[in-house]
């Protein structure tokens, strides 16, 4: 499909439900994001950086308004539609990790690849861990790695479909400095790597997010600066 924009958001709102009834998280958003390029989130805790990356992700449903991500209205998708879309053509790396606790690092990589139809996910996965300094990691399994080695396995996991879109949510953020410049560097050369790959981040550093080509702050769930294209 052809399109300019990997991201294109249009009036969008989000609420979520709180205990004194619906909470405003974000507030007529409009932006569009070109292809193949990096952009940074920034902005103060509780802004609406995670949120705002979880409805491009398609990870939270906007409450109104127009998403269009990758050239595909996903609007409206149900859950297992929006599961469909990301599969292959999108990768999130979590602050967390999100591994699964009982399968290898191979097999965490394996599963995404089979999910997105690889058809030799095992050879692709051992591939990308080597590529990474994880070669000699394969066979363990999360509880048996420090958190950079975790981190790598789930740069690893999202991005060995050669995904079009990449999102990574503070993907430093329990890690220290030195291991996290490491992880950084790690991203952005996987995902220049990667043709026409575009990479969205969340991040509270100002350095890191001068390395992308766009830096985009919000403000109580609005977009306050925009710097870049």
């Amino acid at each position: 499909m052809d399109y300019k924009f990997a991201i294109d958001l249009q009036n969008v709102h989000l609420s979520l439900e709180g205990n004194a009834g619906p909470v405003g998280i974000l507030h007529s958003i409009d932006l569009q994001i070109t292809q193949g390029r990096s952009c940074a989130l920034v902005g103060p805790s509780g802004s609406g950086k995670s949120s705002l990356l979880m409805v491009m992700a398609g990870l939270e449903q906007a409450t109104s308004g127009r998403v269009t991500v990758l050239g595909e209205d996903i609007s409206a998708m149900s859950e297992a539609e929006l599961a469909q879309f990301r599969r292959g053509r999108v990768g999130v790396v979590f602050q967390s990790f999100h591994l699964i606790p009982s399968m290898t690092a191979l097999q965490n990589v394996a599963t995404a690849l089979e999910l997105a139809g690889e058809p030799n996910p095992f050879d692709r996965a051992r591939e990308k861990l080597t590529a990474l300094g994880l070669g000699h990691r394969c066979d363990h399994f999360p509880k048996q790695m420090s958190g950079g080695e975790q981190q790598r396995v789930a740069l690893a996991r999202a991005l060995a479909p050669n995904p079009k879109l990449v999102f990574a949510d503070e993907p430093t953020g329990n890690l220290d400095a030195a291991t996290g410049a490491s992880i950084v560097d790690s991203l952005f050369t996987l995902a220049h790597e990667q043709a026409d790959t575009t990479l969205i981040l969340v991040t509270h550093d100002l350095d890191l997010a001068r390395r992308c080509d766009r830096i985009i702050d919000l403000r109580d769930g609005k977009i306050s600066e925009s710097n870049g294209a």
